[in-house]
């Protein structure tokens, strides 16, 4: 993706060091996330339930709000409606906030603690949803240069040589021949025009 005409190196620096710290955050974030749903998960399983369903509920709570939170930025581009993944987004992290709560140390402190990750994700979604997009590659920087009309210059040839033009006479109108009166006939055999009736 080629930077935007505009975006100074420095810019692009501040950039690349942003996405890097949304990376680790965000990395950090969604493990002690998806621990904390895990242990909350086979802590509340009947028992026999199989590790593998932790697993499962930590990876499908854990990604829904990254597909939400990549959806409704996209949409947001597009213009399109971002109620639905919003609605999956706040739902996520509330369940993964309340799992998060769910395994702490009772008491504000541990309370605090644990919720962490639930707030670092918040605070990334809303630090990403208010990032303005860069236009995309295709876009025009400026304003459109509307192509040129076909016979207003010369073709160049490839190899530079000068072009003969031929001038060109200009269209000749095609004499009409006058067409006589009876010749425009009805199929009943009457003339159509020509003959005046009085």
């Amino acid at each position: 993706m080629k930077p935007h005409p505009t975006n100074t190196r420095a810019d692009r620096i501040d950039a690349l060091v942003l996405v890097v710290i949304l990376l680790i955050v965000a990395g950090f974030a969604g493990a002690a996330s998806f621990t904390h749903v895990k242990d909350w998960t086979l802590d509340n399983s009947p028992a026999g339930t199989g590790e593998w369903f932790g697993w499962a509920n930590a990876v499908i709570s854990e990604l829904i709000p990254a597909a939400a939170l990549l959806t409704i930025r996209r949409r947001r581009r597009t213009g399109g409606p971002i109620g639905y993944p919003m609605f999956l987004l706040v739902a996520a992290v509330t369940l993964s906030l309340a799992a998060q709560l769910a395994v702490a140390k009772p008491g504000l402190s541990g309370w605090l603690l644990s919720a962490v990750p639930a707030l670092a994700f918040i605070g990334l979604s809303k630090l990403v949803l208010s990032t303005t997009p860069a236009p995309a590659d295709n876009a025009p920087a400026g304003p459109v240069a509307q192509p040129a009309p076909a016979a207003s210059a010369p073709v160049a040839s490839a190899v530079s040589e000068p072009v003969a033009l031929v001038p060109v006479e200009p269209a000749r109108p095609v004499p009409v021949a006058p067409v006589p009166p009876a010749a425009f006939t009805r199929r009943n055999g009457t003339s159509l025009i020509g003959e005046v009736t009085r």
